[in-house]
């Protein structure tokens, strides 16, 4: 039984129930634990659901804590997860797929306090860090283990014998043999930025994010923030002037919603802008900005800010 944490299908990503089915234990077998407004997993309804499980007579072996959600950014709280899983000998796994490229930060970092005392961990390089696609990569505590769970000792691949250090055979610790060797590009763009570099760009794009930020409330007429951002992932509606001071309700979110749709049409029409958008929980669509590149600048956020106005003033 795998205990992922999610909300209506918004907090962890998809991949964890894909995982339930792709291992033959269903997506039955996938429990959601709610998170709380911010996104973060809730961490009394997790302990309280294991001992549920157990009751039923199931048994939960893992859970699945997000660093850094798909959506809005959130960081699950890692060291009470942890008391837990330890508690009652859970496997922990960290998904810090979009989130992990903060460790390279010592002004951020500390959003994945507690990811030590994890048991395995996925990292993406090729989202915060910009290295470039494919690059994904998994960390477990017990050096060798995906060699004993995987090793099929194919003969005319991994011979024993061979003049060189045969740990460097990596194709046998994974169901997938021939694939790209994606670990280089990070390895070469390591080389060239060094860990200092790396910093540097975590830096950047959070000052970029928190930057629109300010913006956004500078113009608290134009511009709705749904949240206070974690990352980098910037939430928020687009008030046209029909909208704009009219008291904020259920109501004019769903106008919002729709209006959000339309003004990313323009969006692809004039070839200006591109901000992806989605619904989350009982919010409509709202647009959610990344600032994932080491090109952009504080003139590229005042021209979206401006772009989002002249296209969609009239919606």
């Amino acid at each position: 039984m795998i205990i992922g944490e999610e909300k209506k299908g918004t907090k962890s990503h998809y991949s964890v129930k894909g995982a339930g089915a792709t291992i033959g234990l269903g997506t039955d077998n996938v429990v959601s634990i709610p998170v709380d407004k911010c996104g973060r997993m809730m961490v009394d309804v997790l302990e309280k659901e294991i001992q549920a499980s157990k009751a039923r007579g199931h048994v939960p072996f893992f859970v699945n804590c997000t660093a850094g959600s798909t959506v809005i950014g959130a960081f699950d709280p890692i060291h009470p997860i942890a008391d837990i899983c330890q508690r009652h000998g859970l496997w922990l796994h960290v998904d810090a797929a979009w989130g992990g490229g903060c460790l390279l930060s010592k002004k951020h970092r500390h959003l994945l306090d507690g990811i030590e005392r994890s048991d395995s961990v996925t990292w993406n390089p090729h989202k915060l860090m910009g290295t470039h696609l494919q690059c994904s990569t998994i960390h477990l505590k017990e050096d060798g283990l995906l060699l004993s769970c995987n090793q099929m000792c194919a003969e005319y691949l991994f011979q024993q014998d061979k003049h060189y250090d045969v740990s460097f055979d990596t194709g046998d610790k994974v169901p997938q043999c021939g694939r790209h060797n994606d670990i280089f590009k990070l390895w070469l763009m390591w080389r060239a930025k060094g860990t200092v570099g790396f910093e540097r760009l975590i830096d950047h794009l959070f000052d970029m994010s928190n930057y629109l930020v300010q913006k956004i409330k500078e113009r608290p007429d134009m511009f709705y923030l749904l949240l206070e951002p974690e990352l980098v992932n910037v939430c928020f509606w687009y008030i046209p002037k029909r909208l704009r001071g009219k008291p904020h309700n259920k109501e004019k979110e769903q106008e919002l919603g729709v209006v959000t749709a339309q003004l990313k049409a323009r969006m692809m029409n004039t070839g200006t802008l591109m901000i992806t958008y989605q619904p989350i929980w009982d919010k409509p669509n709202f647009f959610r900005n990344i600032v994932s590149n080491s090109g952009v600048r504080r003139e590229d956020i005042d021209f979206l800010v401006e772009e989002l106005d002249r296209l969609g003033h009239d919606l």
